[in-house]
């Protein structure tokens, strides 16, 4: 009942610090289950929070001698706590508790301070204790006592000594540090002869409520004369020993005289049996030197400091013994190197984590003291993570800088801490954090468009190209599908041309292209990524639609239908135009290109179809034994694969007048001509309107060229065949120079009209420039056919030129018909 009703008044009010700790007081022994006090009040948590928040204790599983309970917020006692055991005979005895809570991390200190209870006897060592006294001894000689022990402190601990009455001894207590010593001083002169033993009851109490007492019973012979015992210089030695002091090192060595001569002054030294078991395992004592030797591992951290007890003694007959106190004062030395513990560690973090987000709580011990175990802590390394000192020996790792995880998606950071020795001790620890992806970047395309080439004629639901982003994202941000953003091509829903695969990007024809009908497709391929908060980027596709052979040439000029009849006189020369075959073909490129050949004649070696321009002239001139009537079939084949022709049938009658007629080239086929009065005067009267036209544009001209001369250039030119001096006959045909400003001045151009309408460029080249009456060399830019038509020019063509050399420029002039 007493003990219960200490209990309740020895639980603590609590504090809150500055730094944000709490602090509780309770007494030793308090069996399991004990309140402490209502930590997550005092700490501000929040009832439901303790669960979802993982609020717990972080000591060693050995050592857990509080718990929490989650549904209250109760600190509990766990387990008996036994303030001698854990603290010794330390004055103060505080458990410090670090209380994690997850979800954020965030570090807690709270500290229980152990209060000592009565509940240890002081004892002696020894429950017997015999003194040896010599009869003569004088008045106020002292012999000093073996102390008594208890394990409680403050007022628990020894408080006084009691000495049983009796005629001949009192006893004097003295203080020394926090040890009392009890000595028994000679009061009344001993007598051997009346009384060899003395029996006395020595009681030690302490200062606990109720007090507790321990006894030894003191045995004192009675010894016959030994005039001088041994003498200590001090009888208190003070001396400082380094912790780790090697095995054999002197400590202190001791020395007592003795005034006696012989047996009686040769002294021996031994540990007294007041000295505790670690002193015997730690020192050793030379019995005749009283050197004083380590002898065990010396270890500041364990006890820092001996009180040794010596004993000195002559050899001779009822010797009596004196005692000295040897204070060992242990010196630390730097011999342990920080110790780093992770008392709680998230090892993800979100890579949008603000700066300061908590992500390890970090425990740092050092055992040795003063600067020895002063400890800095730091990260090596431009990381964005640095160490913030929570409370003294605990630090809290938090995030500098924002966390990219593109760029780093996992850090190895490494913890080094050292202390302030001498030299100084260090150690480091690794902690691993991975960063966890967000949806913080879009799909990337690796071009800003993409074009494609598509044959005409395709399948439909074919494969015609494939398009791939990339997500520098993990796992479900990563995950791109693709879609064509809905336009419309010609009034045409685009996704009635084309389609695509969500989940690869292939893009399918959803008809048969016809490059006639359209040549390109142009449309938006829209890729997303599949995180929360979706991205997405875009890109322009242009599908070109190749050309493909499929449309056979067409023929436009002449008709065929029910055969096309051409009348060519007798007497046509050697390269006459006879008729031109026009054709067509709807597809581009070689497959356009047409070429021209006869296929079919009545009279070999009559005519020839120009490969390329489909003109049909003569070969030679007609022969009394020709066929009056010739009969040619042309085909008409373009330049694909495989080449695609047409042809047509074309009717000649040779006619003995000079009349030349040619079939209409506007596709329209001529009638058949009856010779009529009436027809020759219609053809005398055109050909007179045509001459006075012709009078009237050449005058035009020659006004147009005289009165801009200077500034334009302008002449007339009539171009005659060089073989035979013949004058052309197809008015159509001119030389000019060309007046227009797109076009070099050095230039002159020979442009036709009509059906046989063609343009040619020719350059005279500066170094040929020559005087009247020579040739000049042509570069001919135009088509082939024209060669034997442009040879040579008249000679007032080459006056114009002779006139024009020294204005043309170095550089090589154009011709252009």
């Amino acid at each position: 009942m007493k003990r219960t009703a200490l209990s309740s008044i020895l639980l603590c009010c609590v504090c809150r610090l500055v730094s944000g700790q709490v602090r509780y007081s309770i007494p030793e022994e308090l069996p399991p289950g004990t309140s402490v006090g209502n930590i997550a009040k005092d700490l501000g948590l929040e009832l439901n929070e303790l669960s979802d928040h993982r609020l717990r204790i972080i000591s060693d599983p050995h050592l857990q001698y509080f718990k929490v309970n989650l549904n209250n917020g109760i600190l509990l006692v766990n387990k008996r706590i036994d303030r001698e055991q854990l603290c010794r005979e330390s004055p103060t005895c505080v458990i410090s508790l670090e209380i994690v809570t997850e979800n954020p991390v965030n570090l807690y200190r709270a500290e229980v301070e152990i209060q000592d209870i009565n509940d240890n006897s002081p004892s002696f060592p020894n429950g017997e204790i015999y003194l040896d006294i010599f009869e003569s001894a004088s008045r106020g000689t002292r012999f000093p006592l073996e102390g008594a022990h208890d394990p409680d402190v403050g007022v628990n601990s020894i408080r006084t000594y009691q000495l049983s009455p009796n005629k001949h001894f009192v006893l004097e207590i003295h203080t020394r540090g926090e040890r009392k010593l009890a000595e028994l001083v000679l009061q009344a002169a001993l007598d051997r002869e009346k009384e060899a033993v003395h029996h006395i009851m020595l009681t030690v109490i302490d200062g606990g409520s109720p007090e507790r007492s321990g006894t030894a019973r003191i045995t004192v012979a009675v010894l016959d004369a030994n005039d001088n015992a041994p003498i200590f210089q001090q009888s208190l030695y003070t001396v400082t020993l380094s912790e780790n002091a090697p095995v054999g090192t002197l400590a202190i060595k001791l020395n007592a005289t003795d005034m006696d001569e012989g047996v009686n002054s040769d002294i021996e030294y031994y540990f007294s049996n007041y000295n505790s078991d670690k002193v015997r395992e730690l020192f050793s004592l030379e019995r005749k030197t009283g050197n004083l030797r380590v002898k065990g591992l010396i270890d500041f951290e364990e006890y820092k400091r001996f009180e040794i007890n010596v004993v000195a003694k002559d050899k001779g007959a009822y010797a009596v013994s004196v005692h000295c106190t040897v204070l060992l004062e242990i010196e630390d030395v730097n011999d342990n190197a920080p110790e780093v513990k992770l008392t709680s560690i998230s090892s993800r973090v979100r890579e949008n984590s603000e700066p300061g987000t908590m992500i390890a709580v970090i425990s740092v011990t050092d055992l040795d003291s003063e600067d020895n175990g002063k400890i800095n802590c730091h990260i090596p390394g431009n990381l964005p993570f640095q160490l913030k000192s929570s409370f003294k020996g605990s630090f809290s790792l938090v995030t500098s800088d924002m966390l990219d995880r593109e760029n780093v998606s996992k850090y190895n950071i490494v913890i080094f801490c050292k202390d302030s020795g001498s030299p100084p001790l260090s150690t480091n620890k690794t902690i691993i954090i991975h960063v966890t992806d967000i949806n913080d970047n879009p799909p990337y395309f690796s071009q800003p468009s993409y074009r494609c080439y598509v044959m005409e004629n395709n399948s439909p639901a074919s494969s015609v190209f494939s398009i791939s982003a990339t997500d520098s994202d993990l796992d479900q941000n990563s995950l791109i599908s693709y879609s064509i953003q809905d336009t419309r091509i010609k009034g045409v829903p685009v996704l009635s041309y084309v389609s695509i695969s969500s989940e690869n990007g292939t893009i399918y024809a959803q008809r048969s292209f016809d490059y006639e009908e359209m040549k390109s497709i142009q449309f938006q391929v829209l890729a997303q990524d599949g995180g929360v908060m979706s991205l997405s980027a875009c890109v322009t596709v242009n599908m070109i639609i190749l050309d493909q052979n499929d449309n056979a040439p067409v023929i436009l000029s002449p008709l065929s239908q029910n055969g096309a009849h051409i009348r060519v006189p007798r007497s046509a020369y050697s390269g006459y135009l006879v008729t031109k075959v026009i054709a067509t073909d709807a597809d581009s490129g070689q497959n356009a290109r047409l070429s021209y050949r006869v296929v079919q004649y009545a009279n070999p070696g009559i005519f020839i179809a120009e490969l390329s321009s489909g003109e049909v002239r003569t070969i030679r001139q007609f022969g009394s034994h020709d066929f009056t009537a010739q009969t040619l079939v042309i085909i008409v084949q373009d330049n694909g694969y495989p080449a695609l022709s047409t042809s047509t049938t074309i009717e000649f009658s040779i006619t003995d007048t000079n009349a030349e007629v040619h079939s209409d080239l506007r596709s329209v086929p001529e009638a058949e001509e009856h010779p009529s009065d009436l027809a020759f005067y219609i053809i005398i009267s055109l050909g007179l309107i045509t001459f006075l036209l012709m009078i009237g544009v050449i005058v035009l001209i020659a006004v147009m060229c005289h009165t801009d001369r200077s500034r334009h250039h302008v002449n007339c030119w009539h171009l005659r065949r060089n073989n035979k001096n013949q004058e052309f006959r197809n008015p159509h045909i001119n030389f000019q120079i060309a007046t227009d400003s797109n076009v070099t001045s050095n230039c002159i151009e020979v442009r036709g009209t009509g059906s046989l309408c063609q343009t040619h460029s020719y350059k005279v080249p500066s170094e040929e420039r020559t005087p009247h009456g020579t040739s000049l060399v042509f570069q001919q830019y135009g088509p082939p056919e024209y060669r034997n038509y442009v040879k040579n020019v008249d000679t007032a063509f080459s006056e114009w030129i002779g006139t024009r050399a020294n204005n043309l420029s170095n550089d090589t002039d154009t011709v252009r018909y």
